[in-house]
């Protein structure tokens, strides 16, 4: 007989809920555009405390510390992976500042707001203080996602969170040393010694990793179906050892670790580093509701005013003072500055290391160090709701984020690309027009359309085209096969749904055919860009047109039955390409961009007849 956990759900069916509550949160919030961790806080709260339906502790025992750390430490690796130091660019000084200054800053920050706010003893808010050097990556990541940052100050905001994660554990393990040789009356050089050398064997082992696991896979020594599984048991293997030498000194192992393997140029980086991202997700939900589900909901009512002063005192005072003299002359704008020192979301290894120490004071005899728990909840709830529903708001009303409707990037610069941003400008939608031939860039330039001359691909587009200033990509150069280079590439980065890519020619025999999950997709009723360049060669014209309840999708079919739909511009400004034109369907509010025959409708009757005037093509040179 299957044994039951206190709520009456099997240790099975309660991974399962986990699992589904995690995710179904998570797309939820999708579905909603409302920030997924606070969704996700918000259904484990609802899961644990309120209804008694899940009881993390009874579901997985002993299990639930050594799972969480483990979930913790992937997603310190995963954000490893991410710190590609080629890509740093611009962001490199204030980086440097915000992890060398900015910690130990932190920390000593920290701990005034605990000692004279909240009321800790020195010695607990010297251990509390380290861990609240962590911003949270597990929470930074889905945030910046969504407000859709630019480029320096998300990469400033990600760097240091996932670097700065293993510094924050590592401060509290080494307060907390202090601590219990103060209170023991041991040696303190000895037992500062042994933290030292703990930190450093731990880097070591996490580089040493990091390069073995570069070497076989650069040499071939591992097949590419199982790079993958080799990564994850040497992950789990060099955080393991790194943990039995010193507590918490995994979580610096594996980011080295993920430091040395992003930066290693591999060949199958791209996709280790993609898989790493889905597994985080699904780790970040169960992580989230595990935390969330089985919060103590006594110690919770048991905090006085002193909470909320601490935690309003470590938003509006000791993160902006840390963040502002820290990138102090460092040559960053100050609306940037000022929107990192206003974002300080915490997270789950905040959550889970205060956890830890909290009852590891509380034994060694420190009275207020049971306090540590519900404190660090407390922050990480208030900042991922705070944050979660001002960030992108604010980032907007700074200048730091895209536009709510963004717009689309098109690779390859022609008349037919030309005449397609000049109606998506009229239509007030961004454009980009990219190309590495500097020659198909000239028609573009003139007409007055955003261009950038290099390769799409390259790193130094990274640096220079905001990727989330576009929601959809169109591949519309003369070669079929950097199109299906381009689109499938930047497809995971955009979103399948959103990347389109003119017709292939000879796509429709079979030797010639690609399998679906390589390139965009296809639109214009299989017309290639020369067929499209035939046409306005020979006079077609863009025209912008808008439908409403006089003037529906019917009547325009029938005022023009020789045009050729390209583009549907919804409501919100999401732009739709058409893929055939028969099965076309638009409602009222939409906007068509279609191609019209030369001659379709002089301009007296178009004025009578459409709200919009036609939008010529760009002239031939």
């Amino acid at each position: 007989m299957a044994t039951t956990d206190i709520a009456g759900i099997e240790p099975v069916m309660g991974l399962a809920l986990i699992g589904a509550i995690g995710v179904g949160a998570q797309w939820l919030a999708w579905r909603l555009r409302l920030p997924a961790i606070v969704i996700m806080l918000v259904a484990g709260i609802i899961a644990g405390p309120v209804t008694g339906l899940l009881d993390p502790r009874a579901v997985l025992g002993d299990l639930m510390g050594p799972l969480v750390a483990l979930a913790v430490a992937v997603i310190l690796f995963e954000g490893g992976l991410s710190l590609d130091l080629h890509r740093l660019g611009d962001a490199r000084a204030g980086v440097r500042r915000l992890v060398l200054i900015g910690a130990p800053l932190g920390w000593l920050m920290s701990a005034l707001v605990l000692v004279f706010v909240a009321g800790l003893s020195w010695e607990t808010a010297a251990v509390f203080g380290g861990i609240m050097i962590v911003t949270g990556p597990t929470v930074i990541a889905p945030l910046l996602r969504q407000a859709r940052l630019a480029r320096r100050p998300a990469q400033l905001l990600q760097w240091e969170a996932i670097v700065n994660d293993p510094i924050g554990a590592l401060a509290a393990v080494l307060a907390f040393e202090v601590v219990l040789v103060l209170r023991a009356g041991h040696d303190a050089a000895g037992a500062a010694g042994l933290v030292v050398i703990g930190i450093m064997s731990a880097a070591l082992l996490g580089y040493l990793g990091g390069r073995v696991i570069a070497y076989s896979f650069r040499r071939g020594l591992v097949p590419e179906y199982m790079k993958v599984p080799v990564l994850f048991v040497s992950l789990l293997a060099v955080f393991a050892s790194a943990d039995h030498l010193l507590h918490e000194a995994g979580l610096l192992a594996v980011t080295v670790m993920g430091l040395v393997i992003a930066n290693a140029d591999l060949p199958s980086y791209t996709e280790l580093r993609r898989f790493k991202e889905q597994a985080t997700v699904m780790l970040v939900s169960g992580v989230f509701i595990l935390l969330a589900a089985g919060l103590d909901m006594e110690q919770v009512r048991a905090l006085d005013w002193r909470a909320g002063a601490f935690v309003l005192a470590t938003i509006l005072v000791a993160r902006p003072l840390t963040v502002l003299v820290s990138l102090l002359r460092s040559g960053l704008p100050m609306r940037e500055r000022l929107f990192i020192a206003l974002t300080g979301p915490r997270g789950v290894v905040l959550v889970a290391v205060a956890g830890l120490f909290g009852q590891r004071l509380a034994e060694a005899g420190v009275v207020d160090g049971a306090r540590i728990g519900p404190l660090a909840f407390v922050l990480v709830l208030s900042t991922v709701v705070l944050h979660g529903f001002t960030l992108a708001p604010l980032a907007r009303a700074m200048g730091l984020a895209g536009k709510e409707a963004p717009g689309l990037l098109i690779v390859g610069g022609s008349r037919f690309t030309t005449g397609l941003a000049e109606t998506l400008h009229k239509a007030e939608a961004s454009v980009l027009i990219t190309d590495p031939n500097h020659a198909r860039l000239i028609r573009p330039r003139a007409a007055g359309i955003p261009t950038f001359y290099g390769d799409i691909l390259s790193e130094a587009a990274e640096d220079r085209v905001e990727l989330m200033a576009f929601g959809s990509l169109l591949a519309a150069t003369s070669n079929d096969a950097y199109n299906t280079l381009v689109a499938t590439d930047l497809a995971p980065e955009i979103g399948r749904d959103a990347v389109w890519q003119v017709a292939r020619h000879k796509d429709d025999r079979p030797r010639h055919s690609l399998p679906t999950q390589l390139g965009g997709r296809p639109f214009g009723a299989g017309r290639t860009l020369d067929a499209f360049e035939e046409l306005i060669e020979e006079g077609w014209h863009f025209r912008l047109t808008r439908l409403t309840e006089e003037y529906p999708l019917e009547v325009w079919r029938l005022k023009r039955p020789d045009a050729i739909p390209v583009l549907r511009i919804g409501p919100k400004g999401e732009l739709r390409f058409v893929r055939d034109d028969e099965k076309l369907r638009a409602e009222p509010g939409d906007r068509l961009i279609a191609l019209l025959p030369p001659g379709a409708l002089d301009e007296a009757a178009a004025a009578r007849a459409e709200p919009e005037q036609p939008h010529p093509a760009a002239p031939l040179p």
